[in-house]
């Protein structure tokens, strides 16, 4: 991308512009999360027929995350996210309007394929502007995504206590999600490729590097798949809670995570990537063993709890490592979002296979080592801690941003 200056101003607009854009993201997911019970019911399909559904938001994902560069460089950082956020909130309504499996596989498809494809894009900018301030932004933006998906799980909630269609729900969650999108994108940096640059390969293998990273994002996402979709049925199985003190885990472990998040950058900054991951990795991996040694309810929360403060900052520090690791970030990036986005689909599954197996006790044993990982691997990082040299020089004056 060409290197317009951008004065301290803009450069921040751009930073809480991106924000706006993560939340807006994350309102989508929690929005469709909420709703699935009536997608499954409108559709006709049978718990394991859901199953099924559910792995293709991963697949389309995977597929369509490396065409992100090549639109980025066809059409400019701005309008590219613009477009691509657009298409996410809009596919929103897909879902809700099938009425049968193979429609569903397919809305799910597609549905995945665009916010593979946005979160690549934000993603890039995101580092982008993390590069130009100078300091560790990616935790907070992701903590953006998390308070977003709070908030769209919120009024799906609501939605659902009132009975309410989820297609119109959705038409109209999508229309304002859409329109906050748009408004969002005014201000982000219009960064255009240089006249030189040639475009990024419609689909390729990520680079060996963004493998490194992308495999410490494994051991994180799996960590958080596990915990989130297993935690209740690990108090309500193991320990014989109520469902009402095993939701609470669960909710637990998403507000340690986001709070994390939101004040991750300032500990990013003083102790660098690797040390954050590292010591992150150490509370993981104590958190796994309050887990499989619990007797009390209390202890295994406290375990959920610890475990998703120790994750919560990794997958945005593999971004911001990816961003930095090669000459190529976009693709690096969606290198190292479809090793992550694989992690989450895998975890629920390889976690109740193994519980059906064995014990579920014997599943976070696995979660546990995998925490290990963080420690053990963190290193591969170090290009996230490289210098981000801040403007020095006179900027030149460039367009209004919000055009």
């Amino acid at each position: 991308m060409s290197d317009v200056l951008y004065d301290q101003g803009q450069v921040k607009r751009a930073r809480y512009a991106v924000a706006a854009v993560f939340a807006v993201h994350g309102a989508v997911t929690g929005s469709f999360a909420t709703r699935v019970p009536w997608i499954q019911d409108h559709a006709s399909v049978s718990a394991g027929q859901l199953g099924l559904a559910l792995a293709f938001p991963a697949l389309g994902a995977s597929v369509a995350m490396p065409l992100a560069g090549r639109i980025s460089h066809r059409f400019g950082a701005r309008n590219a996210l613009r477009g691509l956020i657009s298409l996410w909130t809009l596919a929103l309504v897909l879902p809700a309007l099938s009425p049968n499996l193979p429609a569903l596989c397919l809305a799910l498809f597609v549905f995945g394929a665009t916010a593979g494809m946005a979160d690549v894009a934000m993603n890039a900018l995101g580092v982008e502007i993390e590069n130009r301030l100078g300091r560790s932004i990616m935790s907070s933006l992701h903590g953006m995504w998390s308070v977003g998906t709070v908030i769209g799980s919120a009024a799906g909630t609501l939605a659902a206590h009132l009975g309410s269609d989820a297609r119109l729900h959705h038409v109209l969650a999508s229309a304002v999600l859409t329109c906050l999108g748009m408004l969002a994108c005014r201000w982000v940096l219009d960064l255009q490729p240089t006249e030189d640059e040639e475009p990024p390969p419609r689909f390729a293998l990520p680079p060996k590097s963004a493998l490194l990273i992308g495999a410490v994002g494994f051991c994180a996402v799996f960590a958080e798949g596990a915990s989130l979709d297993w935690s209740a049925v690990y108090l309500r199985d193991q320990l014989e809670t109520s469902a009402g003190l095993a939701a609470a885990c669960t909710t637990g472990f998403t507000l340690t995570m986001a709070i994390a998040r939101l004040a991750g950058d300032r500990i990013v900054d003083r102790y660098g990537s690797v040390r954050t991951v590292r010591a992150g990795g150490v509370l993981a991996v104590l958190g796994g063993l309050l887990i499989v040694v619990a007797n009390h309810p209390a202890v295994a929360m406290a375990g959920f709890a610890l475990t998703g403060l120790g994750i919560a900052v990794v997958v945005p520090l593999c971004f911001a490592a990816a961003g930095r690791s090669g000459s190529n970030p976009s693709l690096a990036i969606a290198g190292v979002a479809t090793i992550t986005y694989t992690s989450g689909l895998v975890a629920p599954s390889a976690i109740g296979t193994i519980a059906q197996a064995t014990s579920l006790l014997v599943s976070f044993i696995l979660v546990t080592v995998l925490a290990g990982g963080l420690v053990a691997f963190a290193n591969v990082l170090r290009a996230g801690d490289r210098d981000r040299p801040k403007l020095s020089r006179p900027t030149v004056p460039v367009s209004d941003p919000r055009a």
